[in-house]
Order: C-alpha cells, then structure tokens, then sequence
C-alpha cells in the first residue's frame, strides 16, 4: 500500500526534461494544453493562442442569419417556362448579410478612397478609378428622357442612401474585397496592433502603399510598402513589432457577394414561420401571405415592395403612390423580412456569386451549394517568400472593352493551384470549376477523354456561346470586335452570373425569391444593385437557448 502511494505521488511531481505537469488529472484551465499539459500563452514563450475567443463579432452593416435546412428553387409560378429551378434541398451554414443594398454613399466611399490612393492623375493608376466607376449611362432609353438619372443619381445627395445601379459583377466583387481591407484596418487599430489612425495616412498620401489583409497575414512587414514600423499601435514590445494572426481571432473573413443559396435562403427567412422544428405553411414572397399588398390595419393596401404594378404604372397614382417611389427607393423604405433584411423584393435586383447553369446539381452538393469555384493560391518568389506586387498594377480587359484592375500595388499575387496540390486528390482535379459536370469538356456528348481539348470544335462544347473579340492594336487602340458566327446556340458561359430578386423595373412575378436569371458578368444594368456577405466562423448559432416560435417582424 505504501508502495503504490509513493507511485502516485512521484507521478504527479516534476520530472526532468524541464516539463512540468501541473496535475494529475485532466485540466480544465484553457491555458493549458490538453494535448501536452505544457502551458498556453506562458509569458516565458511557447505556444501562443487567444484562449479567450467568444465567438465572431458581427462586422459593420451585417445581420447575423443562423444557417440550416430549406427547400431552394420552390418557385410559385413558372411562366417563363425556363425549367431552371427545380426544387433541391439544401443545408446552408450560417453567415451574415448586408441589412440593406450597398447604397450610392457607400460606393462613393470606395471610389473617394481609390482616387486618394491611386491618383488617376498618374499613367500606371489611370484605369484603377475608372474601372470601378458605375456606367452611369444605363439610366438612358431610346424613348425616354432619363438624364437627370445620368448626370445626378450616383453623387447628389438627395440619392445618397438610394441602392447604387450601373455596377457590373466584376465592380461589385472588388467592393468587396476593399471593404475587407479597411474594416480589418480598422480592428486592428482597435486591437492595439495598428497605431491609431494609420488607416488615414495611407489615404492622404504620409505613408506609401496601403493595407491589404492577405498580405498583412503573409508578410506583414511588407504592408504599407515597407512601412509597418512606424505604424504600430500599443501591442508593440519595446522594439518588437507584434503582428496578429489567424488565430488572434481579430482578423475578420472577407466580405464576398452571397451565394445564390445563401441569398435565396435569407429572401424567404422561413424562420418567421417556424414553430418548434418545422416551417409552417409556404411563403410566395419574403412577408407572409400570397398578396404583395399590406393587410394590416395601419397601412392596409399600401404595397410591401417597390416593383413596377402594371403597364404604365410605376408607383401609383398622385397623392396615393402605392409603393413612394417610381425608379429606386431609399434603403429601408419598406418593412424588414423576419430576418431584419430590408429589400430582399423589389427596388433592385441583386448580383450573387454563383455562374448559371440550368440546373442545380444536388446529386454533387446539398451543402453550401455554389457554383464558381476557382481554386488560387500564392505566388511564391525566387527568394522563397511571397510575391508582393509593389509597384505594379495588373490589369484585365472584360469583352466589353471596360478594362478593371485584377491586383493592385501591395497585394499578393495569386496563381491557379496546379497539380502540386491536385495529384492523388478525390475532392477536385483543377484550379476551375465552373464547368463541372455541366459545361467543362467531359460533360459534353462529343467528349472524347483521349482527344487534345484545344482541338475540339465550338459546335462540340455543351454551350456555344458568341466570342466577341477584343484587341489591341499598333497604336494601342482598342478595337472591338463582334462575333458575326450564325452557329452560336446559347448565351450560357463561365462568365454568365446569376442576379436574384425583383427590381423596380420588374413585376410581381420575379418577387419570389426563388426566381433566378442571369447576364455577363460585366454588364450592369439600372434595375441590378448588390449587397456584401460575409461566413462565419465558430458555433451554428449565437445563443444555446431554443425557442418554440421563430422571431417575426410586425
């Protein structure tokens, strides 16, 4: 017996090596490894990691939408006969979601920020500002007078908080990405890891070179051109630079366009009809009821969106308009949905993620589906580290002759993943995805899997879309050039994406969230706005409490 004492005791002692176990039994304290029982964040080094994370904070003008189950594609009314919505379930993981449309001050934010930043006084900076300008010139119509829309809509300020139009899909992805990058700033100066108000020099010119987030998490002494030094906040350790991480838990996921999944899945916000673990009844529109006109008492037989009501007939009579508006509305004009999104019908339709097919392809993905993967990753150097684009700008020409900005100066730049990380692998073979199974060559009746794919003929590919041709010529002019061919047979490409929701232009009819249609990615149109998203990271929901009946917006 007193054998077996002295056991227990040595085996709760200090042994050599240096290694402490501080108890016998399994430690609850978070600072302590549960894998090796060393010490966590020990102020004499070792493993260093926010043991006091909560959960993600809900990022600026973001609403929280718990994921989950739903029915996608359950469209009331099929009309049109398009046959491109057959109904799937799908699961969607939770996210967060613009409260309303990125509006015309918003997007004036942005283009104040890249003509501060990137002069277009300057050659090598001229087409950053000018690629993200919005075609104010979609407001014209042959037989209409639209140009107090052209000349005003985008900077007056009566149409400051008006949903922004004219913006292609490709502008409104790198909205997104800048929109990152200055609220990842922005936490960092909070956080003490950026000194306060760095965020202002980049933009009056003090420091050179601006924030990018993926380079601040990869070399973070390259951000702001080499000049992170002097631009340190309260974290700095005497003459140590601290940079946060990944695991610093202050990095927030980037803002991205919304999945066409996600954005049909917060439209219909079925959770107003939940009553314990089922959806009760069906949901034609965001509101409840099969009508798009107020039932209740205070308002009774106002409209619920902006949306065009019949030939002619924009927003009503003088002195009753049914919907307050004739073209756009304000933002939060109109009753949230249960989810507390605004304009989720009506006002504008809204750019999503997703490239068009027909048909949506449950048999490969019934979780978080979308279609538009490209898979990148970063260019690595000569010297092994990173590649960082200092003082240059790449730039891309779309069909439309529109030319736009694909990295700008202090940003990493990206390659397509090659077979270093496809070989061997069963979950994807390619950088590209945006053909699988429907569009990519071996979905084609002509494939033939040991023929060269460059020798295969337009009329072979599932979908012959036109190819218009843009060129440069001596005298670097731009020359544009139609595809004449009589042998295209759809309009269906990679480069097609999917916009949801009705618009003031529309009627009724595309109010049903589960509608879809599609257009080039670099056309924009008066009637197609966007709104940002962002995943989140961590637990389903934000409270472990379940509630009998979901939350519904009177």
């Amino acid at each position: 017996m007193k054998k077996q004492f002295i056991k227990v005791v040595l085996s709760c002692a200090v042994v050599a090596g240096g290694f402490t176990v501080t108890s016998c039994k399994n430690s609850g304290s978070k600072d302590v490894s549960r894998a090796t029982g060393w010490k966590i964040n020990s102020k004499e080094g070792g493993f260093q990691y926010n043991t006091d994370f909560k959960e993600q904070e809900t990022a600026p003008g973001l609403v929280f939408i718990e994921g989950g189950t739903f029915t996608k594609g359950k469209v009331q009314d099929d009309v049109m006969h398009d046959w491109n919505n057959t109904p799937t379930s799908q699961h969607v993981q939770s996210f967060y979601m613009d409260e309303t449309e990125v509006t015309n001050v918003m997007y004036l934010e942005y283009l104040d920020y890249l003509k501060s930043v990137y002069p277009p006084e300057n050659p090598m900076y001229t087409n950053i500002y000018k690629g993200a300008l919005p075609d104010t010139l979609v407001w014209r119509n042959r037989l209409g007078f639209n140009e107090t829309m052209t000349n005003n809509y985008l900077r007056h300020p009566a149409y400051a908080e008006y949903p922004v139009v004219g913006v292609n899909w490709v502008q409104a992805t790198q909205f997104a990405e800048w929109r990152t990058d200055r609220v990842n700033e922005i936490m960092l100066e909070r956080e003490g890891y950026l000194a306060k108000d760095a965020k202002y020099q980049a933009a009056t010119g003090e420091v050179a070179g601006t924030f990018s987030t993926e380079t601040y998490l990869n070399r973070p002494e390259s951000v702001y051109n080499g000049q992170i030094d002097s631009l340190q906040g309260s974290k700095k350790k005497d003459s140590i630079n601290t940079y946060a991480s990944r695991s610093s838990g202050v990095i927030m996921p980037e803002y991205r366009l919304p999945t066409e999944t996600e954005w049909e899945y917060a439209a219909q916000a079925n959770q107003g009809t939940r009553e314990y673990n089922n959806y009760r009844g069906r949901k034609k529109y965001p509101w409840d009821g099969e009508y798009t006109r107020n039932g209740q008492r205070v308002g009774r037989g106002d409209q619920l969106a902006n949306f065009k009501q019949g030939k002619g007939d924009y927003g009503g009579i003088a002195g009753w308009s049914d919907d307050g508006a004739d073209i756009t509305a304000e933002v939060m004009s109109y009753k949230p949905n249960d989810l507390g999104l605004y304009d989720m019908a009506g006002n504008v339709a809204e750019w999503v993620a997703d490239v068009y097919r027909p048909i949506v392809d449950d048999e490969v993905s019934d979780f978080n589906y979308y279609r538009g993967n490209i898979y990148m990753k970063t260019a690595i150097g000569e010297d092994g580290k990173v590649n960082i684009l200092r003082d240059s700008v790449m730039y891309d020409t779309l069909p439309n002759g529109k030319i736009v900005a694909v990295n700008l100066p202090g940003e990493i730049k990206m390659v397509p993943v090659g077979e270093e990380e496809t070989f061997l692998r069963t979950n994807f073979s390619s950088s590209d995805n945006r053909g699988y199974r429907d569009g990519d060559p071996s979905s084609s009746r002509f494939f033939d899997q040991f023929a060269d794919e460059n020798q295969t003929s337009d009329s072979d590919k599932m979908y012959n879309s036109p190819k218009n041709k843009i060129e440069v010529d001596s005298a670097g002019n731009l020359v544009r050039e139609y595809d004449k061919s009589n042998n295209r047979s759809t309009l269906i490409n990679n480069e097609v994406r999917v916009y949801k929701g009705g618009s003031w232009k529309d009627r009724a009819y595309w109010l049903d969230p589960a509608q879809r249609r599609y257009m080039p990615q670099y056309m924009a149109t008066d009637y197609i706005g966007f709104r940002c998203a962002m995943s989140r990271v961590g637990s389903k929901s934000q409270t472990k409490n379940k509630t009998p009946r979901g939350k519904k917006v009177r």
